[in-house]
């Protein structure tokens, strides 16, 4: 089982004290948070390709790096980074070849039934006014996705003035990354 195989890796990583050359404080290095995707070929390339270490940022994460919604909980995570741990830079990056941007809600829906998510459920959240379209739709590229997301904060009515609000898309084969928008504030 893979938690039993982390669990004893973790063991051995406490144990032989590790985690000593990762001591850091709460506060980020570089007073940046970087919002992005959920995407496992990031897990390493991100911090990798934008040299970044442990302590230099805080790291929020969902699927697609999308925000919609003004006072979601990304949205609450990045001002509490601001308001409460010094950043004074959101970047949100998105990448090329996300699995966001092939979501398709009705085939989405049905995977959930043949996983055993009950019909009924589906038609009664359905009812109470929770639309999966506007829920798990993805997008058409990642940098109108992007500059979206980036919209969002940028015009969030409890976002400083002095927060600079910066977009970027990364290629998960190479580690390339192209600025969609910048805040040279």
């Amino acid at each position: 089982m893979h938690l039993d195989d982390m669990l004893a890796f973790n063991k051995q990583f406490v144990e032989g004290k590790e985690y000593e050359k990762y001591t850091t404080d709460s506060i980020p290095n570089k007073k940046m948070v970087i919002f992005t995707c959920m995407e496992s070929r990031l897990v390493e390339l991100l911090h990798r390709a934008l040299n970044i270490q442990n302590g230099d940022v805080k790291m929020v994460k969902n699927a697609g790096a999308i925000i919609r919604k003004p006072f979601d909980s990304i949205m609450k995570g990045i001002l509490v980074a601001i308001f409460e741990l010094q950043a004074e830079e959101v970047t949100v990056i998105g990448h090329h070849d996300c699995g966001m941007s092939r979501v398709d809600t009705k085939k989405l829906t049905e995977k959930m039934i043949e996983k055993g998510i009950d019909e009924e459920t589906i038609r009664t959240l359905e009812n109470a006014g929770i639309n999966f379209d506007h829920e798990f739709h993805g997008f058409s590229t990642v940098e109108e996705s992007v500059a979206q997301s980036v919209n969002v904060i940028r015009n969030h009515p409890l976002l400083p003035p002095y927060v600079k609000v910066h977009g970027l898309v990364i290629d998960p084969g190479t580690g390339k990354v192209d600025v969609v928008t910048r805040d040279d504030k």
